[in-house]
């Protein structure tokens, strides 16, 4: 049985790299006793798959990953029982049954939306004109470890949010493909913005139509 979870990771598990959240569900299904299926070999690892790394000090409200069971066991009492064994930073908000046969789940991811909250003050109007510079750019040359490459194809969505108090603050879509992926903090150099001076939380990845 393969089943999909879609969960959030918030608070302190920001910080919280890929390898240790990965040990961490791992535990979390152990005590839970849900029936995981382990690969052969020396050193079997249970079949486990995160959909997609999720950077150090992102929040997030729509993360994904996929396991393997070695019986059938329904979703709402694997919801139940993982929810009860994990962290109240991660919980479980949806969980859904994945035909055997379908493609591994860090290929069917097409692209990330992002909320990004600024902690420093902002001209909102500046903001919206450096934004739409962007997105009429026919491209952005930028340089990640040592090599060239175009960072306009990778944004594709970018817009300035204004609350009604006049704070300001920006959504993205951007690629997640392998090879063809979008940071969040580069688009944030490009616009003249300090990460550091951010809060992002991922809030979906969308994946190929089935």
């Amino acid at each position: 049985m393969r089943a999909r979870i879609t969960f959030t990771k918030q608070g302190a598990l920001r910080y919280t790299g890929h390898l240790d959240l990965h040990q961490l569900w791992e535990r979390a299904m152990r005590r839970a006793e849900l029936p995981l299926s382990y690969s052969q070999g020396f050193h079997p690892q249970p079949k486990i798959s995160i959909a997609s790394a999720l950077p150090l000090g992102f929040s997030s409200r729509g993360e994904v990953l996929d396991v393997r069971f070695n019986e059938d066991i329904a979703t709402d009492e694997i919801k139940t029982r993982l929810q009860n064994n994990l962290p109240k930073d991660i919980q479980v908000t949806k969980v859904e049954i994945v035909d055997e046969r379908a493609p591994a789940l860090q290929t069917q991811v097409l692209s990330a939306a992002y909320d990004i909250h600024l902690t420093e003050p902002i001209d909102g109007k500046e903001l919206t004109k450096n934004v739409e510079t962007i997105m009429m750019s026919e491209s952005l040359p930028r340089e990640r470890r040592g090599k060239s490459y175009d960072l306009r194809p990778l944004i594709e969505m970018l817009s300035v949010i204004t609350q009604p108090d006049g704070k300001v603050w920006l959504r993205m879509t951007l690629a997640s493909r392998e090879g063809a992926t979008g940071r969040p903090e580069e688009v944030l150099n490009v616009l003249g913005i300090e990460p550091e001076y951010t809060r992002v939380e991922r809030t979906r990845l969308i994946f190929q139509e089935k």
